[in-house]
């Protein structure tokens, strides 16, 4: 495989919505006495996974999945005195690969870049003309385009799930939005509590503005702003996960470049804040917590004892099974994200490994109203050859036409006279899981043309600055004479929805022991990038569970 050969990579080797409502009182709380807070401080080393999980083995509790919340879990449980293993499918991303880094560069995809895939699948197929994607060894790399009938659903595979493959975009709802997001849970208590502890673990910070104003690297996202200013729409600041101090050493040339150099949807590796960095790295210093990657766990069903029997396969990095391993723990937390943790749900409960669970299962899932667009400026309005890869900024039409707009960016290196967006829209439509007897895999519903909403509400937005500007779409980015982005989702929410599949704590109906912690708990729309609603409301349910479950 040539120069693609992996090598030194062993088995343990996508925002977004700009509201930020009550920012200034969640940042302030970030230095966030007692509770254990998890705020980030500085450059961390990343933690080795440890030794993988042994067939036979008990543990108290079991943690399926390392995202935003399987890592909140194992925080919290572990701080409580409870022994934690985690089972994550992906790679550890501990150890460099033969061009000395982790992490491969956006620009140039290579093995680390797909999971399991033998030609990459971009979110942008294409650039002035010409396809991107490219033949890559099978490998589990770090990003999973999973496709089912009709959409291509993004997600992180790794130790850190989600939060090695996004843009860093920490949005909080606007408050008067959050009843529609989750009607059951207290708002005065997630913005009170909730969300400035998440947002103190997760090390989130606003982007220093007077920087902002003259650094190269946001000349594109200064020139959303001019446009959207001038059609009349509000241009908000995002905070993020990215360590600005970092950047503006990038930018100074006195450290490598990272988000100064594209990277993001296959890993970022230097100054982004994943839960490696965070979260995971503190549960792992209470000397509480074992990871296992490349472990898959494929089924969980009550044990004689008392408990569940959980089975496990182990993996290489071809994806072949090299062990099957069965353990006992006491707690079962799903926390595979919202389209792991809904399959696996779904398959138990069809296959009788779970029957007892209720028929909300596999429901309620949807895609967060993403869509993207490209628009092709003026020659006279540069957006810049050099674009940080951690987008701050957005586009807010959401009151009046259901649409926020992230001012993303295009980080080719070269200078490309366009503007790029990933919207958030108010898409009522919902999907569901179900099992597929017939092909043993578990099917999802959703219809491309449900999308047809989301175009309409990013719409708003684009036509008036389009007409205002005398601009056009862009159609080279997905496709031939293409101009929306309607095929993915980076935001996948819902199939175990709280207060249905769960009760209000999600803890899954007709098992005690058996709780879903993930994205898989919201009904398929945050309003905003989900990861800190998705973080807050896992710490609020770990606090209940600890307080009256263990």
């Amino acid at each position: 495989m040539g120069t693609n050969t992996p090598r030194n990579m062993g088995s343990n080797g996508m925002s977004r919505r700009g509201f930020i409502a009550g920012t200034s009182s969640i940042l302030g709380a970030v230095a966030l006495a007692g509770h254990g807070s998890a705020a980030y401080a500085g450059p961390a080393v990343i933690p080795a996974a440890g030794p993988a999980i042994d067939s036979g083995a008990h543990v108290p509790a079991l943690i399926i999945g390392t995202g935003y919340g399987g890592s909140v879990a194992a925080l919290r449980l572990a701080q409580a005195g409870v022994d934690v293993h985690m089972i994550e499918m992906g790679m550890a991303w501990d150890t460099p690969g033969s061009d000395g880094k982790i992490f491969a560069n956006t620009t140039k995809p290579d093995y680390r870049s797909f999971w399991l895939r033998t030609r990459t699948k971009q979110p942008l197929s294409n650039f002035l003309g010409f396809p991107l994607d490219k033949d890559v060894p099978r490998y589990t790399g770090i990003l999973d385009a999973e496709e089912f009938g009709g959409i291509t659903v993004y997600q992180g595979r790794g130790v850190g799930g989600g939060s090695l493959v996004n843009g860093g975009m920490a949005v909080t709802p606007k408050r008067e939005n959050f009843g529609a997001v989750l009607p059951s849970v207290n708002v005065d208590e997630m913005y009170d509590t909730y969300y400035p502890r998440a947002n103190a673990g997760l090390g989130v910070t606003p982007v220093d503005q007077a920087w902002w104003e003259s650094a190269p690297c946001y000349q594109y996202a200064r020139v959303g702003r001019k446009h959207a200013q001038r059609s009349g729409f509000p241009f908000v600041f995002v905070p993020n996960v990215y360590d600005w101090d970092y950047m503006k050493q990038e930018e100074a040339g006195t450290v490598p470049k990272s988000a100064l150099a594209g990277e993001v949807i296959y890993g970022n590796n230097h100054g982004k804040k994943s839960m490696q960095k965070t979260y995971l790295a503190q549960a792992r210093a209470t000397g509480r917590v074992a990871i296992s990657p490349l472990h898959k766990v494929t089924s969980v069903a009550p044990a004689a004892a008392g408990g569940y029997t959980v089975t496990i396969e182990q993996i290489d990095t071809t994806g072949t099974t090299t062990a099957v391993k069965t353990v006992t723990a006491d707690k079962v937390f799903f926390a595979a994200g919202s389209v792991g943790t809904s399959k696996l749900l779904v398959r138990l409960k069809a296959t009788g490994a779970l029957p007892g669970l209720n028929n909300e299962i596999g429901k309620g899932w949807g895609e967060n109203g993403n869509v993207m667009c490209g628009r092709a400026n003026h020659m006279w309005d540069p957006t810049g050859k050099l674009q940080s890869a951690m987008p701050t900024a957005g586009i807010d039409n959401w009151a009046a036409g259901g649409a926020f707009a992230e001012v993303a960016p295009l980080p080719t290196g070269i200078e490309t006279y366009a503007s790029f967006y990933l919207s958030i829209t108010k898409n009522p439509h919902r999907a569901e899981f179900t099992w597929n007897a017939a092909a043993g895999r578990v099917d999802l519903n959703w219809q491309t043309a449900w999308k047809q909403p989301s175009i309409d509400m990013a719409k708003t937005i684009f036509d008036k600055i389009n007409a205002k500007e005398g601009t056009i779409y862009r159609t080279d980015l997905f496709g031939a004479y293409k101009i929306w982005g309607d095929h993915l989702t980076y935001h996948p929410l819902g199939g175990a929805v709280l207060d249905k599949a769960t009760d209000n704590y999600g803890r899954l109906h007709g098992y005690s022991g058996l709780y879903v912690i993930d994205g898989a708990l919201i009904p398929g729309n945050a309003s905003v990038n989900p990861f800190v609603t998705i973080t807050a409301l896992a710490e609020r349910n770990i606090e209940k569970i600890i307080a009256t479950d263990l």
